[in-house]
């Protein structure tokens, strides 16, 4: 970690990390009171899919976060890069799983891969700081 990093996310948080989680949070509560049995279901999935297996959770959410740049959104971009970097993820994997979208992607994920990293690397810092990372 660097110290502009580091500087940089303590001065202002990202708009694309703990900011984006906070903005949808309550919105998520308010339509899982209305759809508890969608949620369950897919919070069910969810479990399923990053269940251990060959893949680490690490991996899975290094490429549930390169979809979510892949997709452009941020949501899921907040949501698998706290959880990437919670699961241990550095910020080279991250980066190159970044990178692998904008094979895949083009000019969007130049944008949105970013957003991606600037994001994980907002949670990874209040890791480094011993902080809850949102």
């Amino acid at each position: 970690m660097t110290t502009a990093t580091t500087t940089r996310t303590r001065e202002a948080q990202s708009a694309h990390g703990k900011e984006v989680l906070a903005e949808l949070s309550p919105l998520h509560r308010e339509l899982r009171r209305a759809i508890p049995d969608v949620y369950k279901g897919f919070g069910e999935l969810h479990h399923a899919a990053f269940a251990p297996g060959v893949l680490d959770a690490r991996t899975k959410e290094l490429i549930a976060l390169a979809i979510g740049v892949v997709e452009g959104c941020d949501g899921c971009i907040a949501s698998h890069a706290q959880a990437a970097a919670r699961a241990g993820a550095s910020r080279q994997e991250a980066a190159e799983a970044i990178g692998v979208t904008f094979l895949m992607k083009g000019g969007p994920a130049t944008i949105y891969g970013p957003r991606a990293y600037d994001a994980f690397c907002e949670f990874a810092d209040a890791l480094d700081a011993g902080e809850q990372p949102a």
